[in-house]
């Protein structure tokens, strides 16, 4: 009787460490994603670069947390996220358009009509410039692919 309590009471333990670990807690989903890898999405834009972020100033929008290199960017990012979040929460289009949700590199990127895209480099760094090409070819015909799978894909 004695090993079955001890066994019950490690698998307890056991069972509550990982409950309240941050990887559970993050599987689970009490945390948002962090976007663009902690990349400041207003920076694209003021800067024309990538530029690290800090958690210091942050800001949760659509599900996601966004990071930026200040308070100002947080600010204008806050004020209109539409503007600046990047299209497919910073998903790779190319991925997208297929149907298919993967991280994008946030040194692989563009802005197109004002919006801010990126692409992956899963594969290849190559890849994800390609797909960038394709973009800038056909905005409208890529852009309606992935919109049609970011509908069913975004959560």
């Amino acid at each position: 009787m004695r090993i079955a309590t001890w066994f019950h009471a490690a698998a307890v333990a056991a069972i509550a460490a990982f409950g309240c670990s941050t990887d559970f807690a993050q599987a689970a989903g009490s945390e948002p994603r962090i976007v663009l890898k902690g990349h400041d999405p207003v920076a694209y834009f003021t800067e024309g670069k990538p530029v690290m972020g800090s958690a210091r100033f942050s800001h949760d929008w659509d599900g996601a947390r966004y990071h930026f290199a200040s308070a100002a960017n947080r600010e204008r990012f806050a004020g209109d996220p539409d503007r600046y979040a990047p299209r497919y929460s910073g998903y790779c289009t190319g991925s997208m358009s297929r149907g298919i949700r993967n991280e994008g590199d946030p040194e692989i990127w563009t802005i197109v009509d004002g919006k801010l895209f990126f692409f992956g480099s899963g594969k290849g760094r190559e890849v994800g410039l390609a797909a960038r090409e394709k973009l800038r070819a056909d905005p409208v015909g890529v852009q309606a692919l992935a919109q049609k799978h970011w509908e069913t894909l975004r959560r």
